[in-house]
C-alpha cells in the first residue's frame, strides 16, 4: 500500500487534472501506517486479537475500494461499481472504530 501511494502521488504531481490521485495517494499513504499500528500492536497484545485482526483487514480491503475506485476513473473512466469509493471510506470508519474498541476491552487471560 505505501508503494502504491507513492506511485499514485508521482502520477497525480506529473498528470493533467489527477486530482482523484492525490486522495488516493494520501488514504493509502495513511491507512499503510495504521495497518503497520494494528500489527505492532497486535504483536504487542495491547488489542484485542480477533477485532484488531479484523480491523486491519479492513482497512486493507476499505483503502483498496476507496483508492482503486478513485484510479480507475481517473485512466478509465468509470468507477469499479456504483458508490465503490463511499463504501470503502465508510470500511475505513468502521476499522478505526474497532481498533478504538479492541483496545478498550479487557484483553483475555492465556
Amino acid at each position: 500500500m505505501g508503494a502504491a501511494g507513492v506511485a499514485l502521488a508521482a502520477a497525480s504531481a506529473h498528470g493533467a487534472d489527477a486530482s482523484r490521485l492525490a486522495s488516493a495517494s494520501a488514504m493509502l499513504l495513511f491507512h499503510a501506517t495504521a495497518i503497520l499500528a494494528c500489527v505492532a500492536l497486535l504483536a504487542r497484545g495491547l488489542l484485542h486479537g480477533g477485532i484488531g485482526l479484523i480491523a486491519a483487514f479492513g482497512f486493507v480491503s476499505g483503502a483498496a475500494l476507496f483508492a482503486g475506485d478513485l484510479t480507475l476513473r481517473q485512466y478509465a473512466g468509470h468507477s469499479l461499481f456504483p458508490m465503490a469509493a463511499p463504501s470503502g471510506g465508510t470500511l475505513m470508519i468502521v476499522s478505526w472504530l474497532a481498533v478504538t474498541l479492541a483496545a478498550v476491552l479487557p484483553k483475555p487471560n492465556p
